[in-house]
């Protein structure tokens, strides 16, 4: 039996993490419970970082992949910056420890109060989607008397080969700025005392598995900072590609990371060896969080047909979302190796949320030996996992854990039902 990730291997019969028994976890916290390894998220981000040292980027994990304190502080003793999304997310990342200068603020629905949050504590700089972000961002860094630093997110109409749903770089999705609309940005807003525009971003979409499009968009950004060169006083001195590369849940072949550096080295190194002044930066998410963590579910009940088997579990889609949001798939293994052996059945793993699309694998070959109280883990879930939980058929959102070398702890607590219910008046 291979392993099922390089981290989460059957050891002595059973799923040990580093030095840990899943067991061990489960008995003490419960499922559902997402467990996650600290070695995991630091060899994925130094592994980048070295296969780009000689760009020396600012790597920016996405916080939206992955939020919680622990894991963002421990990205940040890397030397990591945090790409945001919301408010929130900087909330969380400054309570991290993490540097306001080295955190970008993406995302294509700034509000009045999440700009001037920002401004505030001084972010690195602001990726903008539409002319109005702009002017807003201007209007209330003059209020302030600050000068916000901007980059222009650009949308190349390119086609990242991957799920719609998580597609954003064509023209159709709602993100980024045509090159029509940055060219009436700098015409309107260039000397502006509020703003000092200085980057463009781009970024095409995740869980991409070709590098042809990334490419592609490597191109289409520098040919943009040429033309913003000879066509506006304006000079581009920060860059910023994006992330998006994916991972593998089942069979697919990921991009090799010293693929990716060569790629990203061949075309943007001519651009630092010309104006040293040049940075460079990412924003990579599931690439380092998503095979970092699993999560664990206890079977609740099977139910045998003559057709297909189901294995109703006590994690849900309020727990893992991915499944039923763009049919995903993550891998379905037993805690214990012997449950994972012999004869099998087409059996669909559902979970306990009263709708169909709880499903989180359909005709899966599943040992007959797996039925209620035994243990399951679902693999690669440490990306877009708890961080799109939500209280759906108001259930608790599950425990966090995150191990280190022989030693566990919990870094979120399970919520409780007085949680479900706090701040609610009847």
């Amino acid at each position: 039996m291979n392993a099922p990730q390089d981290y989460f291997k059957y050891l002595k019969g059973e799923i040990y993490c580093e030095g840990v028994a899943i067991s061990k976890i489960v008995k003490s916290v419960g499922t559902p419970v997402y467990v996650y390894s600290q070695k995991a998220f630091v060899d994925r981000f130094i592994s980048l970082k070295k296969a780009l040292k000689p760009l020396n980027p600012l790597i920016c994990f996405a916080v939206k992949s992955n939020s919680n304190l622990a894991i963002l502080s421990l990205l940040g003793r890397q030397g990591a910056g945090m790409d945001i999304v919301s408010g929130g997310e900087l909330l969380r990342a400054r309570k991290a420890g993490v540097p306001a200068s080295k955190i970008i603020f993406s995302g294509v629905g700034k509000s009045h109060d999440e700009i001037t949050q920002a401004l505030k504590v001084g972010v690195h700089a602001f990726n903008c989607e539409s002319a109005q972000e702009v002017a807003r961002i201007a209007t209330i860094a003059t209020q302030l008397k600050r000068k916000a630093k901007i980059g222009l997110r650009f949308n190349p109409d390119i086609d990242a080969k991957t799920h719609p749903f998580i597609s954003t770089g064509k023209e159709e999705n709602k993100f980024g700025l045509q090159k029509s609309e940055i060219e009436s940005v700098f015409k309107e807003f260039a000397n502006h005392p509020g703003l000092e525009i200085s980057g463009l971003s781009i970024h095409i979409g995740s869980q991409i598995l070709d590098l042809s499009p990334l490419r592609e968009s490597f191109q289409k950004l520098i040919a943009l900072r040429e033309w913003v060169h000879q066509n506006t006083p304006a000079k581009i001195l920060h860059l910023d590609i994006g992330g998006g590369l994916g991972i593998q849940y089942q069979s697919e072949s990921p991009i090799e990371v010293d693929a990716y550096a060569k790629s990203v080295v061949e075309a943007f190194l001519p651009l630092k060896n010309a104006d040293r002044r040049f940075k460079l930066s990412l924003e990579p998410g599931r690439f380092i969080a998503g095979n970092a963590g699993i999560l664990v579910s206890r079977i609740e009940y099977r139910k045998t047909r003559a057709a297909r088997d189901f294995l109703v579990i006590d994690a849900g889609m309020n727990d893992l979302l991915r499944p039923a949001l763009y049919e995903a798939r993550h891998r379905l293994v037993p805690l214990l190796a012997s449950q994972n052996e012999g004869t099998t059945r087409p059996t669909d793993i559902v979970g306990p949320v009263c709708e169909s699309s709880d499903c989180f694998e359909s005709r899966a070959q599943i040992s007959p030996a797996l039925d209620a109280g035994d243990y399951v883990a679902l693999l690669s879930a440490g990306a877009y996992g708890f961080s799109m939980a939500s209280n759906y058929n108001s259930r608790p959102r599950p425990a966090e854990v995150l191990i280190h070398k022989k030693s566990y702890r919990v870094i979120r607590k399970r919520e409780t039902l007085a949680d479900l219910i706090r701040g609610e008046k009847r």
